[in-house]
C-alpha cells in the first residue's frame, strides 16, 4: 500500500514531536516526512519533500499558518492542509476555508479526534488518486474528447504536420476509415457571406455568419457517403472535405459529390457555396499539398463563377514534381543544429537529401529545394544575429552561390559542413549568455539583497526569463539555489557588520533584508551555530 506523505508544522517543539509520536500514522496510511518549526521553514522543505497533506498551526512566528496556505495554494495546489489552532475563533476559520483548508482542528489536539480526521482525509485522497489513475474514467473522457483530438489530427495533415508513419498509427485509433491509397482535399466556402462591417452592426450576421459552415458541414455529412470515403471538420471558417479512393480516377466521383452539395446547399439554404478541389497524392505526408492546392482552386471561382466545385488539374495540370521542404523534417534539422552533436546534424541533413537520390532529377530541379534549405539556414543565423559573412562567407549570395557546385553531393556536404559551424557559435552563444545571465543575477542579488520582498519570480521579471529556466540555469552555474544564494549573501553581509559595527541585532537583520530579527537570530544560528550576539562575542 502507497503511503500518503504528511508534514507537521508547529512553532511548540514537544507540539510538533508529541503529535508525531502519538500516532500510529502508518496503520491509518500515512507517512511523516517532515517537520518544521515555523511557516517560512515549512515551505522550503515543502518544495523539497513534495507532501501529499501538511498540518500547520495557525499562529507561528515569521510565517503564520494562514500565509503558508496561501503560498502552498500557489506553488502545491494538489497539497491538502490541516489547520490547528489554539482558539476557536471564527474569524481564523473563515480565512482557513479561503485557502483552501480541509480539515479546521481545535488544540489541545485528541488522537482519536485527529485519527478521524485522517481517515476522511485517506478516502478523500484515495477517491482523487483512483479517479486519476482509473483507466475506464481516462478511457470515457478520451472517448468525448475524441472529436476533438481527431479534428487536431486532421488539422494537422493539411498544415503538414503529420508525416505517414504518424498517419497510418493513428487513424484507425481516431475512427478514420480510409483504406484506400488515393487522398485528395476538397475546400468548401459560403459565397456572398456578411462583410466584416455588416457583421459588427448585426447581431444576426454574426449568429448566420458563425452558423454557415456547420450548415454547410451537415450538408456534406448527409450526401457525400454515396461518392466515397470522406471525412470532414470546420476549420478557419471553412469546411473542408477529405476524400479517399481505391483509383486516381475516383476523383471524378469525389468532385461529382461535391458539386451536388453546392447545388443542395442552394436549394435548401438559398445561399451559393463553392468549393475547390486538390491534387490527388497517395502518400499522406503529401496532404498539405492537396490542401494548399485547393486553395488555389477555390479562387478560380471570381473568373469561372460561383456554386460549383473547381478541380485544380482542370485550371493548373499538375507538371510539377513536388520536392518541397517538409516542416516536420526542417524543424528536425533546426533542432538537431541547435542542441545536437555533430554526428546527430549530418544524420538530420542526409534524410533531408535522401528524397533527391530516390528522384534521380537534373540538377536544376533541385534548385528551390536547395533553396530552402539554405534559407532556413539563414533564418537561423539571422534569429541568433551572427554575422552571416563570418559563417557563410564574404558577399555571400545564396542563390548565385549554387552555381559552384558541381553535384548534389558538394552540397550536401556544404551544407553539413555550415550547419556545423552554425551549431558551435550557438553553443557558444548559449555558455555566454548563461554566464552573462547569471552574473546579473549576482549583481542583482549584490544590489537588493536587503529588501526583504527579494524573489526569484521578481529577479525574473527585470532578466525577462522564466522562473523555471533561471532557476536551473543558476543552479548549473553556481552549484546552489537562488534562495540559498541569497541567504548566504545576507549572512556574509550580516557578519561584516558584526565585526565592523555597533548596531543592535534589530539594526543589522534589516539592513541586510530581515524585519524580524527574531527570524533573522533563526537562520544565522542555523548556519554558524550561534546566535548574532553571540558570534559578536566571540
Amino acid at each position: 500500500m502507497n503511503l500518503y506523505r504528511i508534514m507537521i508544522v508547529d512553532d511548540e517543539e514537544e507540539i510538533r514531536l508529541g503529535i508525531i509520536k502519538k500516532i500510529d500514522w502508518e496503520a491509518n496510511g500515512f507517512i511523516v516526512v517532515g517537520d518544521a518549526e515555523n511557516g517560512q521553514d515549512a515551505l522550503e522543505k515543502a518544495e523539497k519533500l513534495q507532501p501529499d497533506v501538511i498540518m500547520t498551526d495557525i499562529k507561528m512566528p515569521f510565517m503564520d499558518g494562514l500565509e503558508l496556505g496561501k503560498k502552498l495554494v500557489e506553488l502545491m495546489p494538489s497539497t491538502k492542509i490541516i489547520v490547528f489552532s489554539g482558539c476557536d475563533d471564527f474569524e481564523y476559520a473563515h480565512k482557513a476555508i479561503k485557502i483552501n483548508v480541509v480539515e479546521y482542528v481545535l488544540k489541545p489536539i485528541n488522537s482519536a479526534e485527529l485519527i478521524e480526521v485522517l481517515v476522511r482525509l485517506k478516502e478523500q485522497l484515495d477517491r482523487e488518486y483512483n479517479e486519476k489513475r482509473n483507466l475506464e474514467t481516462l478511457y470515457k473522457h478520451y472517448i468525448k474528447s475524441l472529436p476533438v483530438i481527431r479534428e487536431q489530427f486532421l488539422v494537422g495533415a493539411i498544415e503538414g504536420r503529420i508525416n505517414e508513419e504518424q498517419w497510418h498509427e493513428q487513424m484507425e485509433e481516431l475512427g478514420i476509415e480510409f483504406k484506400y491509397k488515393h487522398l485528395t482535399v476538397g475546400i468548401i466556402q459560403a459565397d456572398g457571406t456578411l462583410s466584416f462591417e455588416e457583421n459588427l452592426n448585426s447581431f444576426s450576421g454574426q449568429k448566420e455568419s458563425a452558423l454557415t459552415p456547420i450548415s454547410i458541414k451537415k450538408i456534406v455529412d448527409e450526401n457525400m457517403g454515396k461518392y466515397c470515403k470522406f471525412i470532414s471538420f470546420i476549420y478557419s471558417g471553412m469546411v473542408i472535405v477529405m476524400g479517399n479512393f481505391e483509383k486516381k480516377e475516383d476523383i471524378l466521383l469525389f468532385i461529382k459529390g461535391i458539386n451536388e452539395v453546392c447545388k443542395v446547399y442552394k436549394r435548401i439554404m438559398s445561399l451559393t457555396i463553392s468549393a475547390g478541389i486538390g491534387y490527388v497524392y497517395s502518400n499522406p505526408s503529401q496532404i498539405r499539398f492537396s490542401y494548399r492546392t485547393a486553395q488555389n482552386a477555390l479562387d478560380y471561382r471570381f473568373i469561372l463563377g460561383a456554386g460549383k466545385a473547381i478541380y485544380i488539374d482542370d485550371v493548373e495540370p499538375d507538371n510539377s514534381i513536388q520536392l518541397q521542404l517538409d516542416e516536420k523534417e526542417e524543424r528536425s534539422m533546426l533542432n538537431a543544429i541547435k542542441i545536437s552533436s555533430e554526428d546527430e546534424i549530418s544524420e538530420a541533413i542526409d534524410s533531408l537529401f535522401k528524397k533527391t537520390e530516390d528522384l534521380l532529377l537534373p540538377f536544376n530541379q533541385y534548385r528551390i529545394y536547395l533553396m530552402e534549405i539554405m534559407t532556413s539556414l539563414l533564418k537561423l543565423v539571422q534569429t541568433y544575429a551572427f554575422d552571416i559573412e563570418e559563417i557563410f562567407g564574404e558577399n555571400f549570395n545564396a542563390y548565385s552561390y549554387l552555381e559552384s557546385f558541381n553535384s548534389i553531393h558538394e552540397v550536401k556536404k556544404w551544407i553539413i559542413e555550415k550547419a556545423i559551424r552554425i551549431n558551435s557559435y550557438i553553443k557558444r552563444e548559449r555558455i555566454n549568455s548563461s554566464m552573462m545571465l547569471i552574473e546579473k543575477a549576482k549583481q542583482y542579488i549584490k544590489e537588493n539583497y536587503s529588501d526583504y520582498d527579494v524573489s526569484v519570480e521578481k529577479l525574473c521579471s527585470k532578466l525577462h526569463v522564466s522562473p523555471t529556466y533561471f532557476s536551473t540555469m543558476f543552479k548549473k552555474e553556481t552549484g546552489t539555489s537562488f534562495v540559498n544564494y541569497l541567504t548566504a549573501t545576507r549572512l556574509e553581509e550580516a557578519v561584516k557588520l558584526l565585526n565592523t559595527t555597533d548596531d543592535k541585532t534589530y539594526m543589522i537583520a534589516e539592513k541586510v533584508g530581515y524585519p524580524e530579527a527574531n527570524y533573522f537570530s533563526y537562520v544565522f544560528k542555523k548556519q554558524f551555530g550561534v546566535s548574532p550576539s553571540k558570534y559578536r562575542k566571540n
